[in-house]
């Protein structure tokens, strides 16, 4: 039985040095705390490393892929250190619903946990301040606004001085670049910690950045003198999909469908108006739908997620305020109907799927207008060039990914610095698309793009030019006498699909560049002059119907949550994901804050009759024990007796 703590599989760091003999005590202080608290009997890759040099005061900037156990890191230090006589973690979180969710799972294994948020009355933040002071929590979780507030400040140097502050834990770190997806200002004041808290360790963990973004975040957060922990960025578990996007709605329904009817999933849309289109769209469909968006009165945004996350089959629509901090591990699809912006907010959207380690399916749709509206997003913004360019090659990579006919999560590991073989688990691994060399239809679609430019002084956008590639007459094309073109008609054995993916891929490859403005006219790049003179090669994936109406190679459902289990186990593991519900719904938590699928899975397979065999069951610590653990056993014996009733 695997009993890590680690919901899904991780890979070793790219680079650590082994602990050193110093931490020993602090690894076995640890391990006892991972045992004792949280059930679990080992450590998974560099949790161990990372959590006994925090717990020896060091700084360390923490890099893990969602659903890696990046909590454990400072939770684990947080107990330890206070066990120690250090006093107090603060933990740094950007989200409210994140921060509810990490106390209650704290309070379930017996840690004394608080928050300090907006949610709060201020007779709630006064009684919190008072348990601070009186020495009485193991970790607080504040906003990035209420650390560097005056009030809580004042306390923070107050408990400082008695040398009662532990340690400081920045999550989503991330935030605090400009460079990251999710860049918010007020984390740019937690360099502060270092000036005023010198001699406290100070943690920072993400699950997504890439060189620049690190680069920021080592220098905002003034850790450029700490250790830098780097897991691997691959979730083999997930499947990635892309595919043409041409009636996205319904492949959409296609998708869900065929493979995860009843399941929980993501939708992500770029606007709050799709988000309202697409909810409404699934729930007729006869699918549990839900919107989300930042447009949305708080109340029912708060009701929409709470229901998500303690509801089975929930689907959410949402933008990309939706997501971060989502914790719940069931989540078995993540879906796309339009580009996002890069690769580092579609790898943290993505990670979301299948955080239990069981199969999950990352699927996305695009189209040529998604890269003509993020280009377009990017122009009209107020950054400066250098950041504007800086954004367009995050794009560009994004949409190299859509492209690539070879392995994607090769090329998604690459472009985080990682290199790995192909994977034999996304759609152009499990059914390799067939491709072509397509470098005669590049120069046709080229030199039409020049011949605007000649005979017209102007550029065009994509559907004049595919009209003229064509040889379609319309208004604009006799207007401009452009069926006079020598590469009018040049191109009407080729579909109008298959000359827009081939638009696609030269844009990527900066042979075509998108203009600014309301009509995204089309320029010749520098790539295209090795093209035009024939001296660069272009291939071409072919677009199958067949590949397409499965929307990238899958070929078997997802397993679901009781896969692998006899009958029996089957039954058992219902009632007590029943049995569950009504405790998480009593307790005013996610279900899986109580037990997550796999601890009762292997409570399913094991069926323990008494209090010893419930040790062996990995995610049941002492306070678990304590609280369920008659329970529990109530259920399974409660179960197999009518089960064995049955078959009499």
């Amino acid at each position: 039985m695997d009993t890590s703590p680690l919901s899904a599989p991780s890979a070793d760091l790219t680079a650590y040095a082994p602990a050193s003999s110093r931490h020993a005590g602090a690894e076995t202080a640890a391990l006892a705390v991972l045992r004792e608290v949280f059930g679990f009997d080992a450590f998974r890759g560099a949790q161990e490393d990372i959590i006994g040099h925090v717990i020896g005061g060091g700084d360390a900037l923490v890099l893990m892929p969602t659903g890696g156990g990046k909590s454990l890191c400072y939770q684990i230090p947080a107990i330890v250190r206070q066990r120690q006589g250090h006093g107090v973690a603060v933990v740094v979180s950007p989200l409210i619903a994140l921060m509810h969710n990490q106390v209650g799972a704290l309070h379930e294994v017996g840690v004394a946990a608080a928050f300090l948020n907006s949610s709060q009355s201020f007779e709630e933040s006064r009684a919190v301040e008072q348990q601070l002071l009186r020495g009485e929590l193991t970790l607080l979780y504040v906003a990035p606004e209420r650390l560097s507030a005056p009030r809580f400040m004042a306390l923070l140097v107050q408990l400082h001085a008695q040398n009662k502050v532990g340690l400081f834990a920045i999550d989503e770190a991330h935030c605090v670049s400009q460079w990251g997806h999710d860049f918010r200002p007020d984390y740019r004041s937690l360099s502060l910690l270092h000036e005023q808290f010198p001699g406290v360790p100070r943690l920072a963990l993400t699950a997504t950045a890439d060189d620049l973004t690190r680069e920021d975040m080592l220098h905002h957060l003034a850790l450029t003198e700490s250790r830098a922990f780097v897991s691997s960025f691959d979730r083999p578990n997930i499947r990635y999909r892309i595919a043409e996007k041409r009636d996205a709605m319904a492949q959409l329904l296609g998708f869900i469908r065929s493979e995860f009817e009843g399941e929980a999933g993501i939708v992500y849309c770029q606007s709050r108006r799709r988000v309202e289109e697409v909810a409404a769209q699934l729930v007729r469909a006869g699918f549990n739908a839900l919107a989300y968006h930042a447009g949305m009165e708080s109340d029912v945004r708060r009701s929409n997620q709470d229901r998500f996350l303690r509801e089975d089959g929930v689907i959410v629509v949402a933008t990309i305020a939706f997501g971060m901090g989502i914790d719940k591990p069931d989540v078995r699809f993540v879906a796309h109907l339009d580009m996002p912006k890069n690769i580092e907010g579609y790898y943290q959207e993505t990670g979301r799927a299948g955080r239990d380690g069981e199969p999950a399916v990352a699927w996305m749709v695009y189209g040529l207008a998604d890269v003509v509206n993020q280009r377009r997003q990017i122009d009209e913004g107020v950054a400066s060039d250098a950041f504007k360019k800086g954004l367009r090659g995050k794009l560009d990579a994004l949409l190299a990914l859509a492209e690539a006919t070879d392995c994607r999560r090769v090329h998604l590991l690459d472009y985080f610095g990682e290199r790995s073989q192909p994977c034999g688990n996304c759609d152009n691994c499990l059914m390799p698309p067939e491709v072509f060399d397509a470098t005669e239809n590049a120069r046709k679609l080229l030199s039409t793009i020049y011949r605007f430019q000649q005979v017209s002084g102007m550029a065009f956008g994509s559907g004049h030019l595919l009209d003229v590639l064509r040889g379609k007459i319309t208004e604009r094309v006799t207007q401009y006498q452009h069926e006079q073109l020598s590469t009018f008609g040049i191109g009407s054995d080729i579909s109008e699909a298959q000359w827009r993916a081939l638009l696609r891929q030269l844009v990527t490859t900066g042979a075509v560049v998108i203009g600014s403005g309301d009509y995204a006219t089309l320029h010749l790049g520098e790539p295209a002059r090795a093209l035009l003179k024939n001296e660069a090669r272009i291939s071409q994936r072919v677009l199958s119907p067949a590949r397409a109406s499965k929307s990238g190679g899958q070929t078997r459902r997802v397993p679901v949550d009781d896969a692998g289990l006899d009958r029996l186990g089957q039954r058992v593991f219902g009632e007590l994901k029943a049995w569950r519900s009504e405790v998480a719904r009593a307790h005013d938590l996610p279900a899986y804050v109580i037990f997550n699928n796999n601890t009762l899975k292997a409570l399913a397979q094991e069926r323990p009759s008494d209090a010893d065999a419930l040790h062996g069951i990995a995610g049941i610590g002492a306070k678990k024990l304590e609280a369920y653990g008659q329970e529990v056993l109530r259920v399974i014996q409660t179960s197999l007796g009518a089960a064995a009733a049955a078959e009499k």
